[in-house]
């Protein structure tokens, strides 16, 4: 057996656990195929449709879009688009409102993951009642759903194919994961052209968002050879196609590569979770105001720095990184991690990411903090060796400057 089979043995190994993986949502996909929708919506059955919004859609015309289609197709829809970016649970309530009025019975979430999100948290209270904190963690909600369709506009949350919303709390600015399978999207309609419209910034901060949910579900302690598999694919997309689409804006086929991978990713963790890389972002979120992919591309080398210390997640990394062809096949670990890392970074510089978190406003004075606030982050529990307050490690400090 050779090294590079003893690796591939030594990685398979946690990856032979047992799974239980039901593909809830029906993913349609390809350029403007958003013009199907009405099609789509009326396999549904729908009498009442309720399409979850933000202004920003609106005034690109996405939105117009697709009332278009549904007019088309005879259906009857409201707009509500008052979603706001990291949509918390007042503001879930606010769409709530409308849709008490509206009582739709087929709900169509269009935009980023803070629409779509929306969207869940609003059929989570219109059918169970309660507020959002009754649903953080998973299978809380004991009625059906609202049937959801959904639309990103962005490639980077994957919350298209998940059966998670993940909501702010107002009172602490924590992120609730709400779970249930119903929440999963019945039709993801994923349209590339949708995001031709997106600033360079976005594309950069959302493309990286992926490609950290790529990484982290990769080596999650929860992981399986199924997520394995998307988050490989996930990866090799982001990982060349990223760097395209910031060089040329209106490359519609790695644009189109790029939302795949973000769906793809989004299935990964689905089903194998997250790490360290999300639960040091939260805080910084939450506090100063960086976005969230910002904050988790940030952390995620310095978080893959700290993973590789275990022996056998280094030889996971090594693996993702030749699936991506960054290296050669017999080349040792050690040097595999930090031609991986070097990637990252360039591709954070290539996202106009530069510099250290002193530039937010973060000081020395405050890591004790943000690193028990970040221990405590659900994601945590995931990453695969423990992260324990304070974690001063993965290195809030090495990413100051």
């Amino acid at each position: 057996m050779t090294e590079a089979d003893d690796t591939m043995s030594d990685f398979d190994a946690p990856h032979l656990r047992p799974f239980d993986h039901l593909l809830r949502t029906r993913i349609v996909y390809g350029p403007g195929v958003v013009a199907r929708i009405g099609e789509l919506a009326r396999e549904l059955s729908p009498t009442r449709i309720l399409l979850v919004t933000d202004p920003r859609i609106v005034a690109c015309g996405h939105a117009a879009r697709v009332e278009a289609a549904l007019a088309a197709a005879g259906l009857e829809f409201t707009r509500f688009d008052q979603v706001d970016r990291d949509p918390t649970n007042a503001d879930v309530e606010t769409c709530l409102s409308a849709a008490l009025q509206y009582q739709p019975d087929l709900i169509i979430g269009l935009g980023g993951g803070s629409s779509i999100d929306t969207a869940k948290g609003c059929s989570f209270l219109l059918t169970n009642g309660g507020t959002m904190e009754d649903y953080f963690g998973v299978g809380r909600a004991e009625q059906p759903l609202v049937p959801l369709i959904a639309i990103p506009t962005t490639s980077g949350t994957g919350t298209e194919v998940q059966s998670f919303a993940l909501i702010e709390r107002d009172s602490d600015r924590q992120k609730m994961a709400c779970g249930a399978p119903g929440a999963a999207p019945r039709i993801a309609l994923l349209d590339p052209e949708l995001t031709l419209t997106l600033p360079r910034e976005v594309t950069a901060r959302t493309g990286l968002d992926t490609l950290t949910h790529a990484v982290e579900s990769f080596v999650s302690k929860r992981g399986s050879a199924l997520s394995a598999l998307y988050a490989q694919e996930a990866f090799g997309l982001s990982n060349v196609h990223l760097p395209r689409v910031l060089a040329d804006p209106l490359d519609l086929e790695s644009r189109g590569a790029l939302m795949l991978s973000s769906a793809f990713a989004g299935l990964a963790i689905e089903n194998g979770m997250l790490g360290a890389a999300h639960s040091l972002a939260n805080p910084l979120t939450a506090h100063y105001e960086i976005t969230h992919g910002e904050a988790v591309g940030r952390m995620l080398p310095h978080v893959v720095h700290y993973n590789a210390e275990d022996p056998h997640t280094a030889k996971r990394y090594a693996h993702l990184a030749r699936s991506a062809h960054l290296v050669p096949p017999d080349l040792p670990p050690d040097q595999t991690i930090s031609i991986l890392v070097a990637r990252l970074q360039k591709l954070l510089s290539d996202g106009g990411i530069d510099g250290g978190l002193t530039r937010h406003g973060v000081t020395t004075s405050a890591l004790d903090a943000l690193a028990l606030e970040a221990s405590n982050q659900w994601t945590a529990q995931f990453n695969p060796p423990p992260v324990t307050p304070p974690p001063r490690r993965p290195h809030y400090d090495q990413a100051l400057t």
